[in-house]
């Protein structure tokens, strides 16, 4: 028996284990272990590309624009003249493994497109988007066949191209022209705010057509390059068009009824629904690739049957597009980067077809779109801005173009016979660069524009005009008509305790707390029992006196309407809800249990989902309570101090992030600052409508661990829900409104308020300087919203006869509910902080108290000394930050410090 060798043969050796420890050279390719080059790849077109795109999206340009730069600099053109770079990073035999991935993720990238295409809309809006869509690609098609004979005889002898004729080349260029980038039209719409507009309807639908004929088109042009002889191409396109056909009507409906007995459109894509997708979708791919058309196209084919009833299209969307987005679409555009060589435009005639392609490219897009526009009666700032939205380019360009594309340094080397690019060799590297140059310049240029031609006020003034409320000059038509509304809604609004029209800013996490606020407003519950008889049991004559034992309504039930703000991110299904908002607004469950809540609560109650960049929260706020005519907007404070309703706290700190500043302390005071009604910002310290239970202590177990019981006890409502009020009023518009508001709140039965008139001692303490008494500056920063003197004589006997009116007038059935007092101070915060200590949180059945305090703009008082004594002696919690003080007031930073047992109601009054 003959022992086993220890060490291998000469000349055979096992390969390196020890890695870069053992001296292996980690950028070297192994073709037999590509994952680590291939990982090296990866994460430099990640970092470039989102490194580009912290500056770009200061200037609201799209991502596709930073990973084509991205793909650019780490081309032949900038880093590739490095020595040594691209061998070492991307050496010519890791391209197929790069392209392989890249491509992969352009399949599923396409499925996402197909996605966000929404036939509904357009078939919808047939009309104008057969119109404009039609003029929009008529127009560019025809100029970019002219300007094709250029560049077919110009650059046709570049190396690497084969030989086709001029029409399929024609036809290639014309596509390229002519189509429109949709997803990246979405994305610049959302940003604008236009999606909701009629500028933004017309663009959307038009963008539709255009996306689905664009692709139809290049899937001819792609068949007829791919064909042997024109009979093979028609026996290609004619395939293309059969399985289209079968796609809609026969694997959809088999697709739905799936969809349907799993729950995934009502309740979202379980995982096997969504892998059962993406088989269909590599399915169709290898379909559409094997018949000579290009995978991508059978992948946007799926896309398109998919349902968007339910939010299908939008949760399957969110599954994957992160994956796809921040991964594989870079690694894509990397590879177009590799292919544009910007050293190759080194000649007069060349620059000159860049400049012809560009302004072709861009002026027959405008012009198709404007003249359509307009003949849809637009007007021509609203059709310039369609023309202007029609010819963004992005990534929908670049994937037509590079699908095409032989990059002279690597298409010999890649070895993927699929790969169209070099089975096609329509474009060459110094052609594909001047497409892409224009791809860029275009879309670069889209959002600016559109700026400019259908500006903010722009748009304001042209939903007056068209609404019949001004002219073209901007004069009010119907002036004495209008006077008399004008003064009487003016003198409606002014007077709180009739508050008609509310506005509630929604957030999940508030959701209790409001409910149990607004409740306070509604109306009374009616006391009569109707008695309902079954319909086949009654006849003609008792179903009439049955109808007529409703109770009637003697007052119109005050209309809220609840307005929930998401996020707009950069994602693909962001973009998709809001394009699709009307039908996120039903589904909403926020929304919904809104409705319901009016419904129990005799409101009048409506709602709506925004889904806006964070930044435009107050904007959008402000702008929503303008355009409704609202007396009030009520805004809850955030416990996590988070503008995002995800972010969570715990108990114990959730209090201590009350005081924090926030995004959440900038919103609120962004808005306040622009707010064109009265504001109320609530507080909530556990106002229910339940009875307020302490939390059970820890019970031993056999483990000897001490663990709450899992068992909870039922809440029992409270009968009745008891609230006491507490305002101290100092004068000034705010108080005045304030006070009006307490008065409204106290109509409700089990409702008793205090009402304390703070006579405090004038000039106390020294006049604020100038910069002690600015307000929210135009950087964002909050700065103080303190008085602008201490109150003299005069003004606290204004503000005596005010609360002495208000006294005098009180409804008789209101007197034993509210109690007014007036107390003289000099030192008003401890004042007010001992009153309250003694006037809220006593009752231990009560549903939770509320302070009510005003703003405190204009009542002249100066807290400067008194504040910080007083927080000395009996804050409960940190300090807050500078911010909340100065949002909330001087009086509110001091309930909140010291931990008080009541709910904080901060009114604001409309600036005149």
């Amino acid at each position: 028996m003959v022992a086993a060798s220890a060490t291998p043969p000469d000349g055979v050796r096992a390969a390196h284990q020890g890695g870069i420890l053992e001296g292996v050279n980690p950028v070297h390719y192994d073709s037999k272990n590509p994952i680590i080059v291939f990982i090296i790849q990866a994460g430099i077109i990640i970092i470039f590309c989102r490194l580009l795109q912290c500056p770009l999206s200061k200037i609201r340009q799209p991502t596709v624009i930073a990973e084509i730069i991205g793909g650019i600099l780490l081309g032949p053109s900038v880093l590739g003249r490095i020595p040594g770079f691209s061998n070492a990073i991307f050496p010519e035999e890791s391209i197929p493994t790069l392209s392989l991935a890249a491509n992969l993720g352009l399949v599923l990238f396409l499925f996402l497109v197909g996605l966000e295409v929404d036939l509904r809309l357009l078939l919808k809006n047939w009309k104008i988007s057969l119109s404009v869509g039609a003029a929009g690609m008529a127009i560019p098609f025809g100029l970019g066949c002219a300007v094709a004979y250029g560049l077919y005889h110009e650059f046709r002898e570049d190396a690497g191209l084969e030989p086709i004729s001029f029409g399929t080349y024609m036809l290639f260029v014309g596509v390229a022209m002519a189509i429109t980038a949709f997803p990246v039209l979405c994305r610049i719409l959302t940003e604008l705010k236009l999606l909701g507009s009629e500028v933004g309807l017309v663009v959307l639908s038009a963008g539709v057509g255009n996306d689905v004929v664009g692709w139809i088109l290049l899937a001819l042009c792609v068949a007829l390059v791919n064909a042997g002889s024109g009979i093979v191409a028609l026996y290609v396109l004619l395939t293309a068009i059969a399985y289209i056909l079968f796609l809609v009507y026969a694997v959809r409906p088999v697709f739905l009824r799936i969809l349907r007995k799993s729950g995934s459109i009502q309740n979202g894509p379980t995982q096997s629904m969504v892998a059962l997708t993406i088989l269909l979708v590599f399915a169709s791919a290898f379909f559409t690739g094997i018949i000579g058309v290009h995978p991508i196209f059978g992948a946007f084919l799926v896309g398109l049957i998919c349902p968007h009833d339910g939010g299908f299209a939008i949760k399957l969307t969110e599954k994957i597009e992160d994956l796809v987005a921040v991964f594989f679409l870079p690694l894509y555009f990397a590879l177009s980067g590799l292919s544009t060589n910007i050293g190759l435009l080194d000649s007069g005639i060349t620059w000159a077809y860049v400049i012809a392609v560009i302004v072709i490219a861009f002026v027959g897009k405008f012009v198709g779109g404007a003249i359509a526009a307009r003949l849809c009666k637009m007007v021509w700032r609203e059709s310039f801005t369609v023309g202007v939205l029609m010819s963004c380019k992005g990534l929908v360009e670049l994937i037509v173009l590079v699908g095409n594309t032989v990059p002279e340094n690597l298409a010999f080397h890649a070895n993927i016979s699929q790969n169209i690019g070099l089975q096609a060799k329509i474009l060459s590297t110094r052609t594909f660069t001047i497409f892409v140059v224009m791809a860029l310049a275009t879309t670069f240029a889209t959002t600016p524009l559109t700026t400019a031609f259908y500006p903010p006020w722009y748009q304001k003034k042209l939903a007056a005009w068209k609404r019949g409320e001004i002219d073209w000059d901007g004069n009010t038509l119907g002036q004495d008509t209008h006077s008399i509304d004008s003064d009487a809604i003016a003198t409606d609004k002014h007077d709180a305790s009739d508050i008609r029209r509310l506005l509630v800013y929604l957030r999940l996490e508030s959701l209790p707390s409001l409910f149990t606020f607004i409740s306070l407003l509604g109306g009374e519950k009616s006391d009569t029992i109707i008695s309902r008889v079954h319909p086949s049991k009654a006849d003609a004559n008792n179903q009439g006196d049955h109808d007529e034992t409703w109770p009637l309504i003697k007052k119109r039930p005050l209309q809220v309407h609840g307005l929930r703000m998401l996020g707009l991110t950069e994602r693909l299904s962001s973009v998709m809800k809001e394009s699709e908002i009307e039908d996120v607004s039903t589904r909403d469950p926020v929304v919904n249990s809104f409705h319901s809540f009016g419904q129990l609560n005799n409101l009048s109650t409506s709602g709506d989902v925004e889904i806006v960049p964070e930044g435009s929260y107050a904007h959008t706020l402000a702008h929503s309570a303008s355009e409704q005519g609202t007396d009030m907007v009520l805004l809850p404070w955030s416990e996590s101090g988070s503008l995002s309703e995800t972010a969570t706290t715990t108990v114990e700190h959730s209090r201590e992030r009350m005081l924090e500043n926030g995004p959440h302390t900038l919103f609120l005071a962004s808005f306040l600052n622009q707010a064109p009604c009265h504001a109320a910002v609530f507080v909530n310290n556990n106002i229910t409508s339940l009875a307020q239970r302490e939390q059970e202590p820890l019970s031993p177990i056999k483990s000897r661990q001490s663990l709450r019981s899992t068992h909870g006890v039922p809440s029992q409502s409270l009968a009745p829900r008891a609230h006491h009020i507490f305002f101290p009023f100092f004068g000034g518009l705010d108080d005045r409104i304030a006070l009006r508001f307490v008065l409204r709140l106290a109509r409700k039965s089990n409702v008793t308020a205090t009402i304390l008139f703070m006579d405090v001692e004038p000039n106390s303490e020294p006049a604020m300087t100038d910069a002690e008494r600015t307000q929210t500056n135009a950087s964002g920063k909050i700065d103080a919203v303190h008085l602008p003197t201490t109150p003299s004589h005069e003004s606290i006997e204004q503000e005596r006869s005010f609360f002495t009116a208000m006294k005098d007038s009180l409804p008789s059935d209101l007197a034993p509910r509210v109690l007014f007092s007036t107390i003289s101070t000099t030192e008003p915060l401890h004042t007010i902080y001992q009153h309250a200590q003694s006037e809220v949180g006593q009752a231990p059945k009560s549903s939770g108290d509320l302070i009510v305090l005003g703003r405190g703009r204009e009542n002249g008082i100066n807290f400067k000394t008194e504040m910080p004594r007083l927080l000395s002696t009996v804050a409960q919690m940190s300090h807050p930050g500078t911010d909340v003080a100065h949002v909330l007031g001087d009086v509110a930073h001091v309930f909140i410090a010291t931990a008080i047992k009541a709910s904080l109601l901060i009114i604001q009054a409309r600036k005149d």
